[in-house]
């Protein structure tokens, strides 16, 4: 498994792609992104994120993801101009939706539970955001008007900003952490992890990716 990770970080041209899938072409460019003390980027976000949806097709709990453009777009646009994101989904039939959002310099995640009613927003650094869950709110209610035909009450809603964390203790892998956060919380699981496993998580994401296979 290491000698694959190597392979991939250093093994040849940094435009070769890797592997493409979900309509994503990862190159080694994009993978050396998970090398120690980088930022990741949109490209393996994305595939990381899809992996998690595909793996929810054979096991519950039922997922459907956005892609890192979903939330700036839905901030400049609001629900109408999104209206095409979900012609193929119900997303009322999932039982989670996450989302992950970038702030510039920071990734974080947003993970939108319709089993329980509840939007929560996970931040590495503790930081706030009842905008975005604010704003995911309001587009949860008016896409239930757009495909239930009925107004639903944006007080059905609990808003929650996520203290209780494994937090990030430096600048750089905020990426690792929402990607992390994400993959427990598809699984139902408890955050047992720290900053101190990142390294680890980062070589493991490289293998997953290639191999298109979640560990």
């Amino acid at each position: 498994m290491m000698g694959e990770v190597d392979r991939a970080f250093g093994g040849g041209p940094l435009m070769e792609t890797l592997i493409d899938h979900f309509n994503i072409a990862i190159t080694r460019k994009d993978i050396q992104t998970l090398r120690d003390l980088t930022w990741l980027i949109d490209e393996v976000i994305n595939f990381y994120f899809n992996m998690l949806m595909e793996r929810s097709k054979k096991c519950a709990p039922s997922i459907h993801i956005f892609n890192t453009f979903f939330y700036p777009r839905l901030l400049k646009v609001g629900h109408q101009g999104l209206a095409r994101w979900t012609r193929k989904v119900d997303l009322f039939a999932m039982d989670l939706i996450m989302i992950p959002i970038h702030l510039g310099m920071h990734w974080c995640l947003a993970v939108i539970d319709n089993r329980s009613n509840t939007i929560t927003y996970y931040d590495s650094l503790l930081g706030d955001n009842h905008q975005c869950t604010a704003s995911l709110r309001d587009y949860m209610c008016a896409e239930h008007l757009a495909k239930k035909k009925q107004p639903m009450d944006p007080g059905s809603w609990k808003l929650i900003i996520e203290k209780k964390l494994p937090e990030q203790m430096n600048g750089c892998d905020c990426g690792v952490f929402a990607c992390k956060y994400a993959e427990y919380i598809s699984q139902d699981r408890p955050f047992d992890f720290s900053q101190s496993d990142m390294p680890y998580f980062r070589r493991r994401m490289v293998w997953e990716i290639v191999n298109k296979t979640l560990l």
